[in-house]
């Protein structure tokens, strides 16, 4: 499946279902109309305190009839909602809410979610109340109501778990998986807990972009929760994961070394290798959205506290009409303008005292006007938007020294099938030599790379790519630009894996005449490496 994401699809839609159909069931009806619950947010907000009230009724394992309904439903309205309705009234909504609502009039109720795997609509029953006949006073026979398992999930979705412990409890179930190698699962919890760091991060965000447009509009109660919830995401959570990942990293390559050394690993075996490696990759990236919402975190301290200093401070300021306070008094009497010295001194203020600082007076002295007419004339000549676009150019340019070097080796290595650095060299003219080694630190880092991965899987690369948005930059990254290289030529798109593996064989290869970025030849020495194309 391309998309991963959308395995638990009809699980997700399931949820949205329970809402879609309480939302269908009560929407256009007319009795609200005879109960005065005319607004849609009216009709939501009784039939989920009305629900609240069923589920706490089966918690205390206590009767819940239609005359426990009745008797809540006229407390909330005498108190709170100040309908014009009597208890039989209330007792009547009660049963309108229940029988109609909730219990689509005893028909069953049928939500389709899309099954991706299936390829088909998956039909998932949904139903809220359930009922059973209770005995009261021990011979009066009546009927008692209790959630169901869809009406509990749909009241637990709401509310019962806080923000800042639903981190924790994904973190719970992540280990629980990884530790009964459910890798398969491990990776949704690790996705919901990589999403909740990236949420988190956002709303530091949005509370500084708040913060800037008005420090009043933000009130110290978010603050405050927002600080909690920060503090509760950051406790350990970066030692957690460093933990996990190096668990996750010894489990990798336990399974890539009995791939290589013992058999060849089974389908199930492949998949707990893919998986893992996905867990290893939300891993690093939720390290380095730790490491983003402790630096957001500071920063909105301070931006929070600077903002109500500044508003602190202009309060102190009293401001004045130049107009009514200063010309009309004038104009009313003439004499004002021999002390109108009095009312502009304090637009003048005096440059502050010098001190004399000791730290100063020892420091090597230079002479200043010159450094000073240095520095502008350095500013006048300097054009930020030339040097960024000469600087993006150079750059571009070593790129395509990087590129052409790789193509190079995947050409020879795909031709052959199989061949070493050795075989390489031995066959090179110095223009092929040229493109290959266009200077010693870029080959360096090429070879580097390439024995770091020992393995390049293209399908997986092609998966990561369609998954994940990445950054366009022009640094040097191995893996993206040998999709490129595969993608685009027609003759390297059959190739499946590029495996690279050093020979222990004490053979050394050497590159004479290689130039280094200053232009000097250097000679290179490197151990002999094999490349092995499968197709």
């Amino acid at each position: 499946m391309q998309y991963e994401f959308l395995k638990q699809f009809p699980k997700r839609m399931k949820h949205v279902g329970m809402y879609g159909i309480l939302m269908q069931n009560s929407a256009q009806k007319q009795t609200w109309k005879q109960y005065g619950f005319v607004k849609l947010d009216e009709q939501l907000n009784i039939i989920f305190a009305l629900m609240l009230y069923i589920m706490e009724q089966s918690l205390k394992e206590e009767k819940c009839t239609m005359d426990d309904i009745g008797a809540y439903l006229d407390y909330l309205n005498t108190t709170y909602f100040y309908k014009n309705m009597s208890y039989e009234d209330c007792k009547g909504l009660g049963d309108f809410i229940i029988n109609v609502i909730l219990s689509n009039e005893g028909r069953a109720m049928y939500f389709d979610g899309f099954d991706f795997e299936q390829r088909a609509y998956k039909i998932m029953n949904i139903s809220y109340v359930a009922n059973e006949v209770v005995y009261v006073d021990s011979d009066v026979k009546r009927t008692s109501y209790h959630l169901t398992d869809d009406g509990y999930n749909l009241l637990l979705s709401t509310l019962e778990i806080e923000n800042n412990m639903k981190l924790t409890i994904h973190e719970m179930i992540f280990k629980m998986h990884l530790e009964k190698q459910s890798y398969d699962k491990a990776v949704d919890e690790i996705k919901n807990v990589f999403n909740l760091l990236r949420i988190q991060l956002q709303k530091i965000q949005d509370a500084m972009l708040r913060v800037r447009r008005n420090a009043l509009n933000y009130s110290v109660a978010d603050y405050k929760v927002l600080l909690e919830e920060n503090m509760a995401t950051i406790d350990t959570t970066k030692q957690k994961f460093q933990n996990y990942r190096e668990t996750v990293r010894k489990r990798a390559a336990e399974l890539e070394e009995q791939n290589i050394n013992v058999k060849k690993l089974s389908e199930e075996e492949e998949e707990k290798l893919n998986n893992l490696r996905i867990i290893e990759g939300y891993l690093n990236r939720g390290i380095d959205e730790h490491q983003k919402i402790l630096n957001s975190h500071f920063d909105l301290k301070l931006l929070y506290e600077k903002e109500l200093e500044l508003l602190a401070q202009m309060s102190l300021i009293q401001r004045f009409s130049l107009r009514t306070e200063l010309y009309d008094k004038i104009l009313e009497d003439a004499s004002g303008l021999e002390r109108l010295d009095i009312f502009l001194r304090p637009l003048f203020h005096q440059a502050p005292d010098k001190i004399y600082n000791l730290n100063k007076a020892m420091e090597l002295q230079r002479p200043v006007r010159k450094k000073q007419t240095d520095e502008e004339e350095e500013i006048l000549d300097f054009d930020e938007e030339k040097w960024q676009e000469e600087l993006a150019r150079q750059k571009r340019e070593k790129l395509a020294k990087y590129e052409k070097s790789l193509a190079f080796l995947l050409d020879f290595a795909l031709e052959k099938g199989n061949v070493s650095l050795q075989e390489i060299q031995e066959g090179l003219t110095e223009e092929e030599k040229n493109i290959l080694i266009p200077d010693v630190d870029i080959f360096k880092e090429i070879m580097v790379e390439l024995i770091k991965s020992r393995e390049i899987n293209i399908a997986m690369l092609k998966k990561e790519k369609s998954e994940y948005i990445v950054e366009q930059t022009l640094d040097f990254q191995l893996h993206e630009m040998i999709l490129e290289l595969v993608e685009r030529d027609e003759q390297r798109k059959g190739i499946l894996r590029i495996f690279i593996a050093r020979l222990e064989d004490g053979k050394v290869v050497e590159f004479t005449g290689i130039p280094n970025e200053t232009g000097q030849k250097k000679t290179i020495r490197c151990s002999n490496v094999r490349i092995m194309i499968e197709k």
